[in-house]
Formats: structure tokens, sequence, C-alpha cells
């Protein structure tokens, strides 16, 4: 008889643990609008997901929900803050004028590749120049893409003027105005939209850098690339406040833990290597590819480009924001990011 409820006691024990364990497991409902076959899925998102699980013993598991499904591109921020999503990962130029301070970082001469944007950009948050911009959702990490240059399907863009009349799809409106400095009429989508809008001829060409040639198969469409560092586009991967206020200390550590400068890394280094790759295509493709080096010292890109970084900061200390004193630290951050790259 002993035995018998000692085995019940045992029995029940063990039950409860599994009762207790199975209520300590939490899915995160991840959102993003890169392609479930890109790299920046696979390689950024899938591997960020399975440390974490890894690292919470299984406690944690993230459901990804890539290309838009959970949330439009320019409503997944809000659907984080409002815990449609418990994660989301998005360019925060989809959402005009909410992160203007952040949007520094997309200004021309800022960074020269996506690690050393990833490292301006999260420096920025980490010395506290941006935490006004983020205080309704909990930033994990920030990022970039390295410099955006300008691709066209049948013209050959040189000089700026070459872009007159052509219609040119723009990542955000900070990159907009100055295409528009420079001649051309800019078209905002976001990036999954891009290739059916070629194919139906609502735009001419498009503003991307490399990256994103391969990642949404533009490669397939163009024939012209200009590598003209005009812009940056910057992201932040962030995660609701409420859902991280939910978890155990042990499961918050572990977003912790995976959350910072490691991971801006990590998306800079993911980023480079696409760049590379995507550049490959276009030149296996036989496309023609221009270089423009240092085009705010060039005689013909210069002017408007400066004129645009210019124009924007202005329009910061309009609305009475520290846009000279955030782009400053900006310049601060790209000179100490740049060696530690090296």
């Amino acid at each position: 008889m002993k035995t018998k409820v000692t085995a019940c006691v045992l029995a029940a024990s063990l039950a409860g643990t599994a009762i207790t364990s199975a209520q300590a497991a939490t899915t995160l409902r991840m959102a993003h609008f890169w392609p479930g076959a890109s790299g920046i899925n696979q390689d950024l998102f899938e591997d960020w997901a399975e440390t974490v699980e890894e690292e919470s013993g299984g406690e944690l598991s993230v459901e990804m929900y890539p290309s838009g499904t959970l949330a439009k591109p320019d409503a997944i921020y809000e659907a984080v803050g409002n815990g449609v999503a418990d994660i989301g990962a998005t360019a925060q130029g989809y959402t005009a004028g909410r992160f203007p301070l952040s949007q520094i970082v997309e200004l021309p001469g800022v960074a020269t590749t996506a690690t050393q944007g990833a490292c301006v950009l999260q420096t920025l948050y980490d010395e506290g120049h941006l935490d006004s911009e983020y205080e309704d959702t909990r930033p994990l990490f920030m990022f970039t893409t390295g410099p955006g240059g300008i691709h066209t399907i049948d013209t050959d863009i040189q000089v700026p003027s070459d872009l007159e009349g052509l219609r040119i799809r723009r990542p955000t409106s900070v990159a907009g105005d100055m295409l528009e400095n420079m001649g051309a009429t800019p078209v905002g989508m976001p990036a999954p939209d891009i290739y059916t809008a070629m194919q139906r001829g609502v735009v001419d060409g498009l503003s991307f850098p490399w990256e994103g040639l391969k990642g949404f198969r533009i490669n397939e469409l163009v024939n012209y690339h200009t590598e003209v560092p005009f812009y940056t586009l910057i992201f932040v991967a962030t995660m609701s406040q409420r859902t991280y206020d939910s978890l155990s200390p042990e499961q918050q550590a572990v977003i912790d833990d995976n959350s910072g400068m490691r991971w801006a890394e990590n998306a800079g280094d993911v980023f480079d290597r696409l760049d590379r790759e995507g550049k490959q295509e276009a030149v296996e493709a036989g496309h023609t590819i221009r270089e423009i080096d240092n085009p705010l010292e060039d005689a013909d890109w210069q002017q408007p480009l400066q004129a645009g970084i210019d124009g924007y900061l202005a329009d910061l200390e309009e609305r009475g924001l520290p846009g000279r004193e955030v782009y400053e630290a900006a310049l601060v951050a790209s000179e100490s990011c740049a060696s530690v790259q090296e």
C-alpha cells in the first residue's frame, strides 16, 4: 500500500512539473516584411529566434510571420505597440515623421557599410539620443542596410540630371527629398510591392541597397545600377512592453541577453554579405554598373546631396528637435564604429 501511495505521489508530482513547464512556455509572434526565403529572414531573424529558444531551454518559442502576413509593412511597429505582434522588425521610415532623429543615420556620409550603420544607430540609441522615439515599445536591436544606390530598368544614370522625369521608388521621405532634388519623381511604396510595380511600369527604377535587389528579386527587372551611396535605410527590431512584462525574470534575461549591440552587429554582417551577393548577381547578369566614389565630394552629386542633408537638419530644428546635435553624435559614432569594424 505504501508503495502504491508513493508511486501516486511521484506521478502527481511529475504531472505538476509538466503543467508548470507547459505554463512557463511562451510563444512570441514576430512580424516583419522580408520574404520567408530571404537571407534576412533565414540568417538573421530565424537565427535570433533559435538562439532565444535554445537559451531559454524551450520556455520561449518564436513564431515567425514574414512578408507582412501578420501586419502590413507600414503597420508593423504599430502592431507591436498595440499587442497584435509580440515582436516586430520594420523600417522606421515606413511611418513618416515618427522617428525623425533616428532617420539622421539615413543621411549620406554617415555610414558606408551595414555593419557600420548598425553600430552607429545602436550607439545613438544606447547613448540616449533616441529614447523619446521608442517609448511605446521595447527596442531589441537597431540595424541598417548598406548604402542604397539607384537602379533603373533602361536608363543609364551617370549624373543627377539623368534622373529628370523618372519615377523612382523611394524607401523613405528622407531619400525621397534627395531624389526630388536630383530631378526624379519619388514614389513611395513598401519593398514587397516593388516587383509588381516595376512589372506594370508604375516606376522606372528604385533606390535600394544591393541586398534588397537580391532579397526581393529586383535584379530580374533592372539593367542599370549607379552606386551612389546617398542614403542608408534604418530598421528596428522591437518588442511589446506588455509582452516583455508578462515574461518571467529568467525569460526576460534571455531577451535582454539577445538585445543591443551584439545583434545589431550580427544584422550588419548579414546585410553586408547579402550586399556582396546582390551585386554579384548583377555582375553575372551582365548589367551596367556605375560607381560614384565619395559622392559628397563629387562635382556632379555633391550639391543635391548636401542640400538634402542641410534641408533635413533645418527641418528638425524648426520642429524644435536637436537635429544638429544628434547628427554630430552620429558622425562621432561613425568614426568609432569604422575603427571597430576594421
